[in-house]
């Protein structure tokens, strides 16, 4: 097994470091970090850090296996600082998507997690290796990473429009996926970007 690339080992330390500190600190460090909907404790800052924090062992577990299976793979690829661009570019996305949809919807309760950064991740792994064949947890069944990028996409959008599996930000995910995809696009120069010379 190659050794893990400096940026996803960094990320990997970080989160679990927050997961420890938030656990000996308890609630104020998740008032001060988490996303907040605007108006209800909302700081700049929380479109980032929201993404270090998490809900449980499990909900931190899962992020980083899947920052560790994807992003690992992308930074070899891309090299560091393209890397650290593209996950930055889906966890602000993300929080984005969460914001609008937390003021549509009258909110009151925070987001964390490293989902959003993760779903871009996801997107990225997809199209740059779509005939690569993975074996996802769930359900544990080999197939092609586009078809599990399709899958999982459409199911976060059945998800979200549903209201099923509430307590879950459906469409932070989205906007992490739609992140990575728009900074495809500028990174190749196509619109809304315009050509990069």
């Amino acid at each position: 097994m190659p050794p893990m690339p400096p940026i996803t080992q960094a990320l990997l330390l970080i989160n679990v470091a927050a997961f420890c500190i938030d656990q000996f600190l308890g609630p104020w460090f998740t008032r001060l970090l988490a996303l907040w909907p605007l108006g209800e404790g909302f700081f700049p800052w929380q479109v980032v850090t929201y993404a270090f924090l998490h809900g449980g062992i499990g909900h931190l577990f899962f992020n980083m296996l899947g920052l560790w299976m994807f992003g690992a793979e992308l930074e070899r690829t891309w090299g560091p600082k393209r890397f650290i661009h593209f996950y930055t570019a889906s966890v602000l996305a993300a929080a984005a998507a969460q914001l609008l949809i937390t003021a549509l919807l009258g909110s009151q309760y925070p987001t964390v997690g490293a989902s959003g950064g993760l779903f871009g991740l996801l997107l990225a792994f997809g199209m740059m290796f779509p005939n690569r064949t993975i074996i996802p947890l769930f359900p544990p069944i080999p197939m092609k990473a586009k078809v599990f990028v399709a899958l999982y996409g459409g199911l976060e959008l059945l998800l979200g429009v549903t209201g099923s599996a509430s307590g879950v930000a459906h469409f932070a995910h989205l906007g992490g996926m739609l992140g990575g995809y728009l900074m495809f696009r500028y990174w190749r120069g196509q619109s809304p970007f315009g050509k990069r010379h």
